[in-house]
């Protein structure tokens, strides 16, 4: 484990709130949190958007979860398999998310988008 305790994910495109399909934020906020305490945030530009390219992305950058509002199923699967917390159906800012989630109180409660990918 690095030196914090957590390091949260979040896509954004105006670094203030989740944007609610991670393939299309031109940002990602990385929030690292130590002892239940945000003590810093940086936002990175993900490469573009295809399939594998972001779940790689933010496993590399050391994300212990990624909170957003929708993603693929085969998003999801890529994300468990680097142990990458995933949380659907966030919306809102970042901050408050944020919040709500170190407090143990935020569930997943959206569901995998789907696309027709595969018919």
């Amino acid at each position: 484990m690095s030196e914090f305790d957590m390091r949260v994910a979040f896509p954004t495109n105006d670094r203030s709130t989740v944007e609610e399909h991670f393939g299309h934020a031109k940002e990602f906020a990385f929030a690292n949190v130590k002892n239940g305490k945000v003590v810093s945030t940086e936002f990175l530009t993900p490469p573009p958007h295809a399939p594998g390219v972001i779940p790689a992305f933010v496993g590399d950058k050391g994300a212990t979860a990624i909170i957003t509002g929708g993603m693929g199923g085969m998003a999801i699967n890529l994300f468990k398999e680097r142990g990458v917390e995933v949380i659907l159906g966030a919306r809102g800012t970042i901050e408050e998310t944020l919040t709500t989630y170190i407090s143990g109180n935020l569930a997943s409660s959206g569901s995998a988008c789907e696309h027709d990918h595969h018919h």
